[in-house]
């Protein structure tokens, strides 16, 4: 007789055979009008993890508990954002592990464990963010530089393909991209030297379609940014997920640090395309336009934060703009079917530009040229913000950011360069006499004012979600969920998860129930309200 445990998992699994629904393209396009499921990283192609879900409100907030909360046995950073497609969940987790679980229960489903080399060169955790889906297939981009089909239903592999060399420091960490037929991914490793690069690959049947390289070659435009053979090794990796405009058929990606980080003398010139938004023709992958934030680099400000796609009115006419709050500690706004830029304003500590002019070049201040004895910059190497995701609400029409208040030491140190070591030309150091801290800010998106902020006691790592429920969700390094009411920040409800939280949330329903979900530690928590 089978035992009750195996008895409970294969009615689980044949309740999933019959209700898995394969997912179309055209459910992904209009994702925002389907709150229920959770499609794609940022929730939909716009980047704005905002959800129209609004059981959960500010009136009721208060009664959020943990509905479950599913362990996934491995330790460090848990950073994915979970797909939930017709009550079922996918989700990524430390070293390339993966679940599927049931929504309403958190009980699982399947499991997938990579087996990876035993040392890969990678510089902040061995991370993986999440999945892409389309059809019955998930997709993962995985730490070793391949990209993995799984079965949506079972986890088996379906195809797996490489990218890169992993032992040369590329790797993968980001969640992809799906557009039409294509998966989209960008690669990690701008700490190693690497040439980066923005791959599409064929869903059906993992052949590479397109590359883009972000750092340009020769007889490329663009290549005469770089001194000599430099751009072999120029770094400009796009380590986190991008967007995509239907209309325009254009996807944005955003673009990380030269190589080495933080001397300049190998590297002569703005050093294209690092630290840039592209607009990338998404069937063919050729650049349309690009913006550059930061040209020559020389304090590892990637720029990979999430570009968000907002359509507003400019002067009373309606515009497509893209927004993008900056590693270097402005927050800029474009228009996003050529790339003009239209205006930046800091939205933290700003020491090293006393502007940003109206080309869009910053204009630079005594301390922003590093030396070997060093000059302290705010924001540090960190940033004023990094991979963790805004949110922008139409309800309150405020784009939130999670903040960063740190200065640090730079000094720029000549290092020679060996393939899959390090490569950075510097040290730096945080001042001991000031300690980083951090605020969750609510910002005019056409002025870039702030409107408020709650202010955290250390330097946050965790996203931000707004709902229609007019809520924004995140979390802080002592450990706390929290709601906030997304018109004043005040705090409306927090849990304590017991591990600092490096995660953006996201929300789903099922059976008639709201969930929101944040990970933390080795665990993913689902909460809704209880009665």
């Amino acid at each position: 007789m089978l035992s009750r445990s195996i008895l409970l998992a294969l009615l689980i699994v044949l309740r999933t055979s019959e209700v898995a629904a394969q997912t179309s393209y055209d459910q992904i396009v209009h994702a925002a009008e389907n709150p229920d499921n959770w499609a794609t990283y940022s929730g939909d192609y716009s980047g704005r993890r905002y959800s129209e879900l609004k059981q959960i409100d500010t009136n009721n907030v208060s009664r959020l508990a943990p509905a479950w909360a599913f362990q996934t046995q491995t330790s460090g950073k848990f950073e994915t954002t979970p797909l939930v497609i017709d009550g079922i969940m996918y989700f990524t987790g430390l070293d390339d592990h993966a679940y599927a679980v049931d929504a309403r229960t958190g009980r699982a489903i399947w499991r997938y464990e990579r087996e990876l080399p035993t040392r890969i060169p990678a510089c902040c955790g061995h991370v993986n963010r999440g999945f892409a889906t389309l059809g019955n297939k998930l997709f993962m981009a995985a730490l070793d530089a391949h990209v993995v089909a799984l079965d949506s239903k079972t986890g088996n592999v379906l195809w797996d393909e490489q990218a890169a060399d992993y032992k040369l420091g590329y790797t993968f960490t980001l969640a992809p991209l799906v557009v039409k037929d294509k998966v989209i991914v960008g690669v990690s490793g701008g700490e190693y030297g690497i040439r980066g690069f923005i791959d599409a690959y064929d869903a059906e049947t993992g052949k590479r379609l397109w590359r883009f390289n972000t750092v340009p070659g020769p007889h490329e435009a663009g290549n005469d940014s770089w001194t000599s053979d430099s751009w072999k090794r120029g770094g400009a990796p796009a380590w986190l997920t991008g967007t995509f405009d239907p209309e325009l058929n254009l996807v944005y990606w955003s673009t990380g640090n030269p190589s080495p980080s933080d001397d300049p003398s190998v590297r002569r010139g703005d050093n294209l395309y690092t630290n840039c938004v592209l607009a990338l023709d998404a069937d063919t992958g050729k650049l349309r336009w690009y913006f550059q934030f930061t040209p020559a680099d020389v304090h590892d400000w990637d720029a990979t934060e999430i570009p968000m796609l907002l359509d507003l009115k400019v002067n009373d006419k309606p515009r497509k703009l893209l927004a993008h709050i900056n590693r270097n500690g402005f927050y800029y706004l474009l228009d996003r079917t050529d790339g003009t830029f239209m205006f930046a304003k800091p939205f933290g500590r700003v020491t090293w530009a006393k502007e940003i002019q109206s080309d869009g070049r910053p204009l630079l201040l005594p301390v922003a040229t590093a030396d070997e004895k060093g000059k302290v910059v705010c924001p540090g190497a960190a940033g004023a913000t990094n991979w963790m995701s805004p949110s922008y609400s139409p309800q309150t029409g405020l784009l939130y950011v999670v903040a960063r208040e740190q200065c640090d030491l730079f000094t720029a140190i000549p290092q020679p360069f060996h393939p899959g070591h390090p490569y950075l030309g510097s040290v730096y150091f945080k001042p001991a006499e000031e300690k980083p801290w951090g605020a969750l800010r609510a910002l005019d998106p056409m002025t870039g004012e702030m409107k408020w902020e709650f202010k955290y006691i250390s330097a946050p790592w965790a996203g931000a979600l707004s709902t229609a429920g007019g809520l924004v969700f995140s979390g802080d390094m002592e450990g706390y969920f929290i709601a906030f009411n997304a018109a004043t920040g005040k705090d409306l409800w927090h849990f304590e998860t017991g591990f600092p939280v490096y995660d953006s949330p996201m929300t789903y329903m099922v059976g008639g129930k709201q969930y929101v979900v944040i990970a933390s530690g080795s665990t993913l928590f689902s909460f809704a309200l209880i009665n």
